[in-house]
């Protein structure tokens, strides 16, 4: 198949459009580009599509996915992510938002419309896993309906050479007029024979903060030491080993929440934030790709987006089965 015409739903900066067309190097290696042109992007946060349109010659477009209306045949693969914050397993007894549920049917209707030759969801473990499981089956239920051959797994960016311990469910499926049944690529990183995991050191250049505005403050280190015990983090990344998942919210991150940060200084307990820049390096973006709107802003974008790499792994193994 040449130039596989790719329709990205809920595209927010465009992790996933970024490995999807490839072209791009990371941790020293090249990612060659896919047989794929995105005749579609789409997202409803426009500082999201800003970010995308500063980085891709093709422009994303400001939608709602409920309005979005498409012909048959429009395109291969339709991919996306929807919206996953009430499956977060940080909170597993909330109840996924009405909105939230509602944008996976809007992406099984987009589907529907177009019945693309394959497809890919993406969305958080707690996805997977939540309430047994049921919005999860819901999901693989209504793509087999629509006439996929589904084939799901729970893959961690770290065993693709990711410096990070992120864990993300994948559905992939192929229409079953094809005949042709998906596999997922085999880890590329882990125990030998593979190739040695990437770490933190790989893409932190120093534990010194760059910017004092990236210390946490005494108070904040004194607040963790006056916590209550099932309250004290201070999750201190080790340097050689993996990152802990990069989340949406580290603008705001504290000291005793269960999001990464980093000990630069254990004698005189001093400890700081990741910068935007290393937050994207950890999941997976080249340096030339660039952020717009506030830091804030940023780091929302990195935390919310698929990892490239790891798209860029799952999408050339798509492309090879259909062009078998």
């Amino acid at each position: 198949m040449n130039n596989i015409k790719v329709v990205s739903l809920f595209c927010g900066c465009g992790g996933a459009d970024l490995g999807v067309l490839g072209g791009f190097k990371y941790l020293r290696k090249s990612y060659k580009k896919n047989q794929a042109i995105v005749v579609h992007a789409s997202d409803i946060n426009q500082k999201a599509v800003c970010t995308y349109n500063a980085n891709f010659k093709h422009k994303a477009v400001v939608c709602d996915a409920r309005d979005l209306v498409f012909k048959c045949g429009f395109a291969d693969i339709v991919i996306g992510g929807f919206p996953c914050q009430s499956f977060s397993s940080v909170n597993p007894t909330k109840k996924p938002g009405i909105r939230e549920t509602q944008l996976f049917w809007e992406m099984a209707k987009v589907i529907d419309m177009i019945k693309p030759k394959a497809i890919i969801a993406e969305n958080v473990k707690g996805f997977y896993r939540l309430h047994d499981g049921k919005y999860f089956k819901l999901a693989m239920k209504e793509f087999d309906r629509l006439g996929y051959n589904m084939n799901s797994k729970l893959i961690n960016s770290s065993d693709f050479g990711v410096p990070q311990l992120r864990e993300r469910i994948f559905m992939v499926g192929i229409r079953k007029d094809l005949e042709i049944n998906f596999e997922f690529p085999k880890n590329t990183h882990g125990e030998k024979p593979l190739k040695k995991k990437a770490v933190l050191c790989d893409v932190i250049d120093s534990l010194e903060s760059p910017d004092p505005k990236y210390i946490f403050s005494q108070r904040a280190v004194d607040g963790v030491k006056k916590a209550k015990n099932n309250m004290k983090r201070a999750l201190a990344q080790n340097l050689n080993t993996q990152c802990l998942t990069i989340t949406s919210h580290l603008a705001k991150v504290s000291i005793n929440s269960r999001d990464p940060i980093l000990l630069i200084d254990r004698e005189n307990e001093k400890y700081r934030r990741f910068t935007p820049r290393e937050a994207a390096r950890i999941q997976s973006f080249p340096d030339k790709f660039k952020f717009e709107g506030s830091e804030g802003d940023a780091y929302r974008q990195i935390g919310n987006a698929i990892a490239p790499v790891v798209m860029w792994h799952i999408f050339a193994e798509l492309v090879k089965t259909l062009n078998k």
